[in-house]
């Protein structure tokens, strides 16, 4: 077991002809620290970007991606940039599965529409979704584990001069505003979460579970749906969300005492928009590792202070772990020498994307001559027209 499993790690961390992507450690891919795997400079249609990431658990659970170019398969457009940051939990097959599949979903309904709107955006999540829960559907019967992994889903995309932001979860995306006045750069959060630590959320829940007085749970002093799962929105999580999925074999630690007639959590996307101005600098977009470390404006204040050269995403990432550091008093030297699967103890895989926003692009990408850019967190490059990466051997993705 232990040595398939180093086969598979070596296939999708190095470069290998039976893969359609590569990784390597030229600055096209990024390059590879330890468990931190980093892109400091990149070029997409609306200006520059920044991406990092670094692994804690076993098999990184984080994945990311950063699209720019064509929005649709149609030659007239629309063009732009997306960034999806998809955090993983109970597993990585969910998060992959949203990297391969969400952003061709997109694809396809904006061609239909011959644009991008939220309406779009609510499709490709729902597809999406039910593609998801199909895969558990086939697999159910020989790798049950499978129904309680999931992921969130947080989605920017920057298309004729607007910016539309997607969550299910609890990652974050927060954009650096310039202040004309003072010079200053303010912190403006633009995605809603979904986590029962906040209170408007379990209200939510209560509203909509009014039989269910055990529907949030404070367990351990952290508020859990079911006393199982911080968020409330997913994309997988099916054993909340269909009852057949919610009984043996199925470990008995996620199963419910009592079977539940409507879907527990949800998949429906936040989604708001945001017409993009001169002072707006720059996005962070990161999965809820980052966060726990660092305020919404201590992370602006880096990217805003930080040579865009040397790396913003990787410098707010190594921030945070040194944060994670002195909590646990230990020096970040140290920390770095702990490998992954222990490294969860201390911190959790945490994905980091800066986008730089050129006013001037962004109010001019609307043609074909534009770039184009497919790239993954942790190295992985995907050619023009290729579909999906190796897939995982199904003995290495249960829990």
């Amino acid at each position: 077991m232990l040595a398939v499993l180093m086969n598979y790690l070596r296939a999708c961390w190095r470069p290998s002809s039976d893969c359609r992507y590569v990784h390597a450690g030229s600055d096209a891919v990024g390059r590879q620290e330890g468990l931190l795997w980093y892109k400091d400079l990149g070029q997409h249609v609306n200006g520059e970007f920044s991406m990092a990431v670094v692994q804690a658990n076993n098999l990184l659970e984080d994945q990311s991606q950063i699209e720019s170019g064509p929005l649709s398969s149609l030659d007239s457009g629309p063009y732009g940039t997306f960034v999806g940051v998809y955090d993983g939990h109970g597993g990585p097959e969910t998060s992959r599965y949203i990297t391969d599949h969400l952003f061709q979903h997109l694809k396809r309904f904006a061609s239909e529409q011959h644009s991008v709107s939220p309406e779009v955006i609510r499709k490709a999540y729902q597809a999406t979704e039910e593609g998801f829960l199909s895969l558990v559907a086939k697999q159910w019967p020989v790798k049950p584990q499978i129904a309680a992994v999931g992921s969130c889903c947080l989605v920017g995309i920057i298309c004729s001069g607007t910016l539309y932001v997607a969550n299910v979860g609890d990652s974050r995306v927060v954009m650096g505003r310039l202040v004309k006045a003072t010079g200053e750069v303010l912190a403006v959060q633009l995605s809603a979460e979904h986590n029962a630590s906040i209170e408007s959320v379990r209200q939510e829940l209560r509203a909509l579970h009014p039989e269910d007085s055990q529907i949030v749970v404070l367990k351990h002093n952290v508020w859990r749906v079911k006393g199982l799962i911080q968020v409330s929105r997913s994309i997988g999580d099916t054993y909340l969300k269909k009852a057949e999925y919610n009984r043996e074999p199925l470990y008995a630690k996620f199963r419910l005492r009592e079977p539940f007639k409507k879907p527990i959590l949800s998949s429906e996307p936040s989604i708001s928009v945001h017409p993009l101005q001169p002072l707006d600098q720059f996005l962070i977009f990161a999965s809820d590792g980052l966060w726990e470390h660092l305020s919404n404006q201590q992370a602006v204040d880096i990217v805003n202070s930080s040579p865009r050269s040397q790396g913003s995403a990787k410098r707010l990432i190594k921030t945070a772990l040194q944060a994670a550091a002195k909590k646990r008093e230990m020096r970040y030297s140290d920390l770095k020498k702990i490998d992954r699967g222990v490294r969860r103890h201390f911190h959790d895989d945490i994905t980091v994307v800066v986008v730089f926003l050129d006013s001037n692009l962004v109010s001019r990408a609307n043609s074909s001559k534009v770039p184009v850019l497919s790239l993954r967190g942790g190295g992985i490059t995907l050619p023009h027209n290729s579909l999906a990466p190796c897939a995982a051997p199904a003995d290495l993705t249960g829990p």
